[in-house]
C-alpha cells in the first residue's frame, strides 16, 4: 500500500467526488486547520454534537445502544465533560474508490488538549460523512469548534481494487448522513 500525496487527492475529490465539499488549500487563520494537506486531508467538524450523559445510569451497549445516553446540541462549538466523549460528524462527505483504504489521525493541537479522535478504517467502496468520537480525556471540560479542523485523513492505495467492498457487502453504515451512533 502507498500513502496518496496532494495532488491525488485533489484529482479524485475534483474529478470524482471522493471529498465533497473540498477545499484547495489549508486554511488556518484564527482556527484549526483544515483542507489539503501534503498526504492527507484535514476535515472540518459539523455543528451537531451528540454528549454522552451518565444522567440514567445507563449501560453502554453495542447490541442495545439506547439513544438516551446522549444530549444533542447543535452549536458553533461544544464543550466536552471530563473524562466523557461527544459524537459527530464531519461536514465533507466521503466517497473511497475501491482500491483505497483510508485511516484517520487526530489534529495535534486537540491532542496537545487531551482530546482524542477515534475513527475506525474507512473501507473501500464506503460513502458518506464520517462519524467521529472525540473523547476528553483530561479532569477538565474541554470546547471543540465547529467548522474547524478536527481530523487528518490519510488514503492508502492498494496494489488493486478489493474482491468485494463495503457497498458490495451493504454494510449498516453506507450513505450516513449526520451523526450515526451504534448499529447492529
Amino acid at each position: 500500500m502507498t500513502i496518496m500525496p496532494d495532488h491525488w487527492i485533489r484529482e479524485q475529490s475534483l474529478e470524482n467526488g471522493m471529498i465533497t465539499p473540498f477545499v484547495e488549500k489549508q486554511k488556518r487563520d484564527g482556527c484549526v486547520s483544515y483542507g489539503l494537506s501534503s498526504f492527507g486531508y484535514d476535515a472540518r467538524l459539523a455543528p451537531e454534537f451528540k454528549i454522552f450523559t451518565n444522567v440514567d445510569n445507563a449501560i453502554i451497549d453495542p447490541k442495545d445502544f439506547q439513544e438516551s445516553t446522549f444530549v444533542d446540541r447543535k452549536g458553533d462549538y461544544c464543550i466536552i465533560p471530563p473524562n466523557s466523549f461527544v459524537l459527530s460528524t464531519t461536514i465533507e462527505v466521503f466517497k473511497i474508490p475501491n482500491d483505497v483504504l483510508v485511516l484517520c489521525i487526530g489534529k495535534s493541537t486537540y491532542a496537545r488538549c487531551g482530546l482524542i479522535v477515534n475513527v475506525t478504517p474507512i473501507e473501500p467502496g464506503w460513502e458518506g460523512q464520517i462519524t467521529l468520537e472525540i473523547s476528553n480525556t483530561t479532569p477538565l471540560p474541554a470546547k471543540v469548534y465547529a467548522n474547524e479542523g478536527i481530523a487528518q485523513f490519510l488514503f492508502f492505495k492498494g496494489a488493486s481494487a478489493c474482491e468485494i467492498s463495503y457497498a458490495d457487502r451493504a454494510g449498516k453504515y453506507m450513505g450516513q448522513r449526520g451523526t450515526t451512533t451504534a448499529r447492529l
